[in-house]
Parts: C-alpha cells; sequence; structure tokens
C-alpha cells in the first residue's frame, strides 16, 4: 500500500505558475484562474479570500486533482495533482460535513482507512487519536444527528486527518457556523494546526477569520481569478482572540480590505 511521502522542509509544498483555467460552458468560454504564481512552504497557514466566483475553491480543486488547469504548471509535495492524490499527500474538508447518517463518528472517521487498507488495530488507534486531536474523546459511538453542526465539522477533520498526510485543504468549513461557534473553531484549528504542523490551504470570506488563523493571505479579484495580494503575518502564532484588537491586526485587516477593492478595480 502507497503512502504519502515526506518532502523537506525548503520545497515548496504547492507551487503554482503561470496557472490558467477555463471551463468550457453552454455560454462560453469562461476562465476562472488567470496567471495565478503562488508558493507554499511546508507548515504554512494560507487563507484564499475574495468575493464569491472568484477562483478561491477552483484553486484548491486543482490542487486535489479534482480540476485540471488549461495552461501553466502545478506541483503538490514535487509531485502533479494527480499523483499527489493518488499518494493520499492532502486531507479535504468541505463546506458541509459529508459525514453518513448511518455510520457512527468513529466509523466516519475509519472509512478512509478502511478504503486504504489499514488493520482494525491501526485504525482503531488513529481514529482514538483524532478524536483526541478535535475534542471529540467519547462521541466515537454517537450518530452525526446527535452532534451539534460545529461538532459534525470537527469530526469531518478528523477523518481528513485520519491518514496523516502532511497537507489539509479546508474549502470555507465554518461559513455556516454561526459566530460564537465559528470562533471556538477557529481558536481549536489553531491548536490543531501547531500541534501537527499541517500545511493547511482554507478558503474563506471572512477578513477577521483570514487575519487570526493564517502566516499567508492569499487576497483574490473576481473572475477572472487572479492574486491581487499575498501578505505574510507578522502575528505570533499562539494567537488568543482578543489578538484581534491589536494594531498588527487592524492593519492586516485593512490591507486585506485594500486588496478586495484593488481587485474589483480590474472590472
Amino acid at each position: 500500500m502507497e503512502r504519502h511521502r515526506k518532502i523537506p522542509v525548503m520545497t515548496p509544498v504547492i507551487d503554482a505558475k503561470s496557472l490558467n483555467l477555463t471551463f468550457t460552458t453552454k455560454d462560453g468560454p469562461v476562465q476562472a484562474l488567470k496567471d495565478v504564481d503562488l508558493r507554499i512552504k511546508a507548515g504554512d497557514f494560507v487563507s484564499f479570500i475574495g468575493p464569491s466566483g472568484c477562483g478561491k475553491t477552483t484553486f484548491l480543486r486543482c490542487v486535489a486533482g479534482l480540476e485540471t488547469p488549461t495552461s501553466g504548471s502545478l506541483t503538490v509535495n514535487g509531485m502533479t495533482p494527480d499523483e499527489a492524490r493518488q499518494a493520499r499527500a492532502y486531507g479535504y474538508v468541505f463546506q458541509a460535513a459529508g459525514l453518513y447518517p448511518w455510520r457512527s463518528v468513529a466509523r466516519n472517521i475509519r472509512l478512509p482507512l478502511e478504503i486504504m487498507g489499514y488493520s482494525r488495530a491501526e485504525m482503531a488507534e488513529r481514529v482514538e487519536k483524532v478524536l483526541k486531536l478535535v475534542d471529540l474523546e467519547g462521541f466515537g459511538g454517537k450518530y452525526p444527528w446527535q452532534l451539534s453542526g460545529g461538532m459534525q465539522q470537527r469530526a469531518s477533520i478528523a477523518r481528513a486527518l485520519s491518514f496523516d498526510a502532511d497537507i489539509l485543504l479546508m474549502d470555507e468549513p465554518f461559513g455556516a457556523l454561526d459566530e460564537i461557534v465559528r470562533d471556538h473553531l477557529n481558536e481549536q484549528l489553531l491548536k490543531l494546526w501547531r500541534d501537527t504542523q499541517k500545511t493547511i490551504g482554507f478558503v474563506t470570506h471572512s477578513i477577521p477569520e483570514a487575519v487570526y488563523l493564517s502566516t499567508k493571505i492569499v487576497v483574490m479579484s473576481p473572475r477572472p481569478g487572479r492574486i491581487t495580494d499575498v501578505i505574510d503575518s507578522p502575528l505570533p502564532p499562539d494567537r488568543p482572540l482578543d489578538i484581534r484588537d491589536s494594531r498588527d491586526f487592524i492593519d492586516i485587516a485593512h490591507r486585506v480590505r485594500d486588496g478586495l477593492r484593488a481587485g474589483h478595480a480590474y472590472d
């Protein structure tokens, strides 16, 4: 059974050069991504922010090998996205938790491990480990309908972490949750990132969420999706929620807003 492979820290985990993607529709071609250049290092937490339809999710899907760019180059762990997908180099968390209601939480988390052929003993060990990581110890025997929305998303994150991929791709996982739950999950996700040192690609529409979570913020324009700014955050890795009142946080948030306005200027 093939496992994902570790890569040197200095090698870009995700490397996009002059990336373009045009969809063919019945109304004609639609360019979703235009001349995207981006390098993401191991251990980065990168948020993608921009208006609806700007290509945030499309770029994430290209990284995951779920969409094929029209031109340019894209490597993931030094491989093509298809090779990286086959090597289980990433876990993917969607907007909806996507848990099977007839499976318990533990059996939902086990699903990718079953597909990948892990032994029963190793599956049990990994499920226990990731339940602890996402603070769901004792809930493995529950069913999704017995959990809150926030707990379901944590179970979805646990499933993506179960096979210990180097990269975690997250497509606006907290967008449907209320602000209090979202703040709590932001804190938990930041702790999980510090504990696991994963490379995370995170799509969001929330400026405060992007600034709070990220080491790097990628600001994108309306379609065709272009990068208008890449912001390296000066915030420390350990970030209490009240850091959002700090001068550095506010300055980064203003720069993100400026980047979003600059993107609209292309129109």
